[in-house]
């Protein structure tokens, strides 16, 4: 019973207090609900408030829009008013222009009628003139002009001679003070080379063994060297002959190895002149690079320099070329420096020069067109690219070109540098006197000084002084067309009137 009372007890307790609880709970839901209107409601109070002063600022906003709307309106219409008004003055200028343009076509067609008017009045007045004189136009120009040459020819003769006495006297004493200075600072040797190269034997013994069994090795030299070699009577000695340096030299070395190894037979023939040709190549190398060290040039691409290496294997009327240019690089600088032009470009040029001679052999062309393909080849400077190209011209397009040209002339000129058989001699003077006979008026002709002088005798009943002048430059005008030489040759013309009276 006790049990049953306490759990009505409790039972009585919990519903009471859960009563008590759901009472107060009530109330702070009260209280809160109360809150949160209050709250809502001062939300909606500051919303309002917010809202309304957006409002003005938005009112504020449009108004200064309006106001900055009505202001860009304003300047447009001034700017639209400017442009309208200078849209006219340009139209009102474009319509004076077209008048004035019109106006000068006018007078353009009305200028053009007038010449073509003066035109036909000239020709109908030089129509009116050749049927009075009975002379074409042309020909009376041609009378008018021998009129006035024999009129003045005195004069011009006289004024011809004093310019050309004048001139020629100061420029031949300082071209003779440039070139003596620069000549008599310069002693170089000279080689001369012919088509052949002697090989000394040990003995005549040799020979039959250079010859071969029905001459099989020789023929074997032959052919691996392109060479022709001589076996004759000369004691000691066989000669290799051909117009290649380069060939001659390999078949001489070959056969200095074949002598001195002492087995001749075409095996070691072949091996020989593979050997031979291998030390040939480093040579030319070595030349090339010796060149330029005595010169005093760098800079130059190493292939470049080996074809510079083959003018030591190559000759010019018995003139190693490499020693030539080389020769002519020293004159070319030392003329540069009494000129004061590119020291550098005309050394420089003076020893390419003549470059396109260490393959003339093997390409087509002249040596100048060579040289001057090789150096665009290998990028050298205009300044390089013209002494190469126009050492030979009349009118060489650089100083340092006429440096070179004149350098050229100098040690191809000098005596002994060059070798000339006495029938090429004999057949240039011939062609000399031949070509100076061919004018007319011309009454002897004689090449003299190895042909670098002609002298010719004219009839003076046929040439006057005048005359004479125009001769001897149509003399020298026509033997450089027509032959090539070294150096230059002198035109010497004498005009010479001889009157005989007997007094009886």
């Amino acid at each position: 019973m006790e049990y049953i009372l306490y759990l009505v007890v409790a039972i009585g307790a919990f519903f009471i207090g859960f009563i008590v609880h759901k009472q107060v709970a009530k109330s702070k839901i009260g209280h809160a609900q109360e809150k949160a209107d209050k709250i809502i409601n001062e939300a909606k109070a500051k919303h309002k408030e917010h809202l309304l002063s957006a409002q003005d600022k938005a009112l504020k906003i449009i108004d200064e829009a309006k106001k900055e709307e009505a202001e860009r309106r304003r300047e447009i219409s001034k700017l639209q008013g400017r442009l309208e008004q200078r849209e006219n003055s340009f139209s009102q200028k474009l319509l004076e222009l077209q008048e004035k343009q019109q106006k000068l076509y006018d007078k353009v067609n009305e200028v053009q009628e007038i010449r073509e008017k003066i035109k036909k009045i000239k020709e109908e007045q030089n129509k009116e003139l050749e049927k009075i004189a009975a002379l074409s136009e042309d020909e009376a120009k041609k009378r008018l002009l021998k009129n006035i040459e024999d009129q003045n020819k005195e004069d011009l003769l006289v004024r011809i001679r004093k310019l050309e006495d004048d001139n020629q006297e100061v420029l031949e004493n300082r071209a003779k003070d440039i070139m003596a200075t620069s000549m008599q600072r310069l002693a170089s040797t000279y080689t001369l080379e012919l088509t052949t190269t002697t090989v000394d034997l040990p003995s005549d013994e040799i020979k039959g063994r250079i010859i071969g069994r029905e001459g099989r090795n020789i023929k074997a030299i032959e052919q691996a060297t392109g060479v022709e070699i001589i076996v004759d009577d000369t004691p000691n000695a066989i000669t290799v002959s051909g117009f290649s340096l380069i060939r001659r030299h390999i078949a001489k070395k070959t056969l200095d190895y074949l002598i001195k190894d002492g087995r001749i037979h075409p095996a070691k023939i072949e091996e020989a002149v593979e050997r031979s040709k291998g030390e040939i190549s480093a040579d030319i190398k070595k030349a090339g690079e010796e060149a330029m060290y005595e010169v005093g040039v760098t800079g130059f691409d190493p292939k470049l320099v080996q074809i510079l290496g083959r003018l030591k294997y190559r000759t010019s009327y018995g003139q190693n070329a490499l020693r030539h240019s080389i020769e002519v690089a020293h004159i070319s600088a030392l003329l540069a420096e009494q000129l004061e032009a590119n020291v550098t470009f005309a050394k420089k040029g003076g020893l390419l020069h003549d470059i396109g001679k260490a393959v003339d052999h093997e390409i087509k062309g002249n040596h100048t067109e060579i040289g001057r393909d090789i150096a665009k080849k290998f990028k050298l400077q205009p300044e390089l690219i013209a002494p190469i190209e126009t050492h030979h011209d009349d009118k060489p397009t650089t100083l340092e070109s006429v440096i070179v040209k004149v350098a050229d002339a100098i040690s191809s000129a000098r005596p002994g540098a060059r070798n000339d058989n006495y029938e090429n001699y004999l057949q240039r003077l011939e062609e000399l006197e031949k070509i100076a006979n061919s004018f007319e008026g011309v009454d002897k002709t004689y090449a003299i000084q190895a042909g670098r002088e002609v002298r010719v005798f004219v009839t003076p009943e046929k040439i006057d002084d005048y005359g004479a002048h125009e001769l001897a430059k149509n003399i020298s005008k026509k033997i450089e067309e027509e032959l090539k030489y070294p150096g230059e040759i002198k035109i010497h013309l004498i005009r010479e009137l001889r009157v005989t009276e007997y007094a009886r």
